[in-house]
């Protein structure tokens, strides 16, 4: 896009792109596609660290996929300069990244960051813009995804169309780095809901148990010893609520079918931004306040809370017997303690 007004406008590409001149010299910098308004054209960038080998382990992470939740893609930023600077120093993480892959796609969403909107710029909810349809929901649910019209939030787009070239690119670039590798997460970063940071894995389009929940008890499980006092809520995105269209469930019921052998995880790091809005009379009444920390103390506590966890998902794909990879009895057990946890 033409560079005049892009750091006021749009600071988030504006610093992507800095990082992504250094990523170069330490990994790869690709454009998934380019997305075209009038005279601006706005890429998605990918920066991929570490093994060229498809099946290694690998986490990949995703932010801005709604152009409101600016602080997804902030999160991503300030990761993606620690890797960085780590990759210039530090030995043991150079190490670590010859047997894994970290992958960022930390603006999925530029055109709608850059019109400060949720959906793209064709008026559609990214996060909804799959085929996949929720169970036993009503129609006038119109936040889990409806095809009324593009001037309402959380449209879908005309039935039977093709996605948009936005989350076909999230969909190609998932099938094409994780799909062949043994142990697969991605990681997307939204906010606008509830008060405590969740983790959400799916479902997102049903209550019934997902093929992978013993796995994602034992993440959990090793979460909880390895940091007995993380500030996460680890739970199936349909506790809080359904919806259609999520990208996340094609991709892991498509993975089920094509790759029933290896192990793929798309989690959802849900920021919880009403503890924001409660402290402060300026984010209620801001539409971005609704989504982004404004005070600059609680933006710094923000982009410094997560790093721990980051780096304990890298970590955690590197040794996925402690929690993957184990016997039926024990996986039997993870399933029973799983579905009562967060389905009974």
């Amino acid at each position: 896009m033409k560079r005049e007004g892009l750091l006021s406008r749009l600071p988030e590409m504006y610093e992507l792109e800095k990082l992504a001149e250094k990523a170069a010299k330490l990994g790869r910098v690709d454009k998934l596609t380019t997305v075209n308004i009038n005279e601006m054209s706005f890429p998605l960038y990918c920066i991929r660290f570490g093994s060229t080998d498809p099946t290694t382990p690998v986490v990949a992470m995703f932010g801005g996929v709604h152009g409101l939740e600016r602080i997804g893609t902030h999160v991503l930023l300030s990761y993606l300069k620690t890797t960085i600077e780590l990759l210039e120093w530090d030995v043991t993480f150079q190490k670590s990244l010859e047997n894994c892959r970290l992958i960022f796609v930390p603006l999925v969403n530029p055109a709608g960051m850059y019109l400060h909107r949720r959906s793209n710029a064709n008026g559609i909810d990214l996060m909804r813009n799959s085929p996949t349809n929720a169970e036993k929901m009503s129609k006038l649910f119109i936040p889990g995804g409806h095809r009324i019209s593009p001037l309402l939030p959380w449209y879908r787009g005309k039935e039977g169309t093709e996605m948009e070239a936005e989350a076909k690119a999230v969909c190609d670039l998932v099938r094409s780095e994780l799909y062949h590798s043994n142990t697969a997460i991605s990681l997307d970063v939204h906010s606008g809901f509830g008060a405590v940071d969740r983790l959400w894995f799916p479902y997102a389009r049903t209550k019934r148990p997902f093929h992978s929940v013993a796995e994602v008890f034992g993440l959990k499980m090793l979460l909880d010893r390895t940091y007995p006092n993380h500030i996460y809520r680890v739970e199936p995105q349909s506790v809080q609520y359904r919806a259609h269209g999520d990208l996340w469930d094609f991709l892991y019921d498509e993975h089920r079918k094509q790759e029933p052998e290896k192990l793929y995880l798309p989690m959802t790091l849900e920021l919880g931004s009403w503890n924001w809005m409660k402290k402060s009379i300026r984010q209620m009444v801001s539409v971005m306040g609704t989504f982004n920390p404004l005070a600059p103390h609680r933006l710094s506590r923000t982009l410094r809370r997560h790093i721990l966890f980051f780096n304990f998902l890298q970590r955690a794909i590197l040794a996925p017997q402690q929690w993957a990879v184990i016997s039926k009895e024990d996986r039997d057990r993870y399933r029973r303690r799983a579905l009562e946890l967060w389905y009974g």
